[in-house]
């Protein structure tokens, strides 16, 4: 029998092909907003990869990526939070290949957050890409005092209150009632503890809550109309309503406004890791950013993108967060495998309560 003898060249050559199979297409899962047709074009022009894009959510992206073990797209974007602990159970995604990613052009802080987080077993899951807060829009003209996430059951506005039932009202109202949830992460009995606390309270107040918004839109619309005037929300939503209404605005509650940063990850079996890599260069260059913030509000990590945001951008920036206001945001930290569980059975007991 004849030995064969094969190349490094040669392996480089097979591994190559079958890592970038399809290097005539990116298949992009990200949230709406995030990749806008015009800079889908000006990729597609410059580089000659056809980018196709699926709009998706936190979990929706997580069961397509688990459901196919890494497959079916090229490139996604979580929140930094919900990778650690996916990738440890499930394997869906590539480490990052950091010598690929220009740095130079990012902020230094966000690609730490972006490291620190998403590190498993001494390798890096994702890249930093856009960031912003989670606090209260507010009717300071309703509601002059509201100012911590603590007003969402205060019984003043009752009935003008609203929140979505979603992890982050559990989270806030945790830093309301004066906890660190995010210090309990390393013990699960302690956090089921705390959530159970603040299942109480929350179910306790449900007589004061207008309704729970469902999507941005009647996010926008209970505060608008005027029937809400405290409620948990966006920064750039809180920005959008306050170009309409001056009485209306985002603000960071005293006790820290929840930090979220969305990244770019790749799936395991990507076929167009090189043209992910091209995509996250491309889409983070200042003048590309920018245009995306400008259109979304959302902040970028391009740390040389300020010099391209609307002068409208800048203002809302500034009016809401102060120097305190930033060094007291409360930053995601990995969501360990189990707690997403806890979560959802406080939030679906709270919905069921009468």
């Amino acid at each position: 029998m004849k030995k064969m003898v094969v190349s490094s060249v040669a392996i480089a050559t097979l591994l190559a092909g079958s890592l970038y199979a399809d290097s005539g297409t990116l298949r992009l899962i990200t949230w709406k907003g995030y990749a806008p047709k015009a800079l889908v074009k000006k990729f597609e022009k410059e580089t000659g990869i056809k980018v196709k894009v699926t709009y998706s959510n936190n979990e929706e992206m997580i069961a397509k990526l688990r459901a196919t073990r890494g497959g079916g797209f090229d490139l996604a974007q979580p929140s930094v939070d919900r990778i650690r602990f996916v990738q440890k159970k499930f394997h869906i995604y590539h480490a990052i290949d950091y010598s690929k990613v220009n740095t130079a052009q990012l902020t230094k802080s966000t690609v730490a957050a972006a490291k620190k987080i998403s590190a498993l077993d001494g390798k890096v899951y994702s890249v930093p890409y856009i960031y912003g807060t989670t606090g209260l829009i507010i009717n300071k003209k309703m509601a002059p005092g509201a100012n911590d996430w603590s007003d969402l059951w205060n019984p003043k506005y009752a009935g003008h209150i609203s929140y979505r039932l979603k992890r982050p009202i559990l989270i806030g109202a945790a830093f309301g009632m004066g906890y660190n949830p995010f210090a309990l992460y390393s013990n699960k009995a302690a956090y089921q503890k705390l959530i159970d606390k603040v299942t109480a309270k929350l179910i306790a107040s449900k007589k004061l809550v207008k309704t729970y918004w469902t999507s941005g839109d009647t996010q926008k619309a209970l505060v608008r109309n005027g029937d809400v005037f405290v409620e948990s929300g966006w920064d750039a939503i809180g920005w959008q309503v306050h170009d309409a209404n001056k009485n209306i605005d985002f603000v960071c509650p005293k006790s820290g406004a929840l930090g979220w940063i969305d990244t770019f990850a790749i799936p395991a079996k990507s076929k167009n890791i090189e043209g992910a890599y091209k995509w996250i260069n491309f889409i983070l260059q200042p003048k590309n950013a920018a245009y995306v913030t400008n259109k979304s509000s959302y902040m970028t990590v391009s740390k040389d993108a300020t010099k391209y945001l609307s002068n409208e951008i800048k203002t809302n920036y500034n009016r809401s967060y102060s120097k305190a206001d930033i060094d007291n945001i409360k930053w995601y930290d990995a969501l360990p495998s189990g707690f997403a569980a806890i979560e959802a059975k406080a939030l679906d007991k709270i919905k069921a309560a009468q």
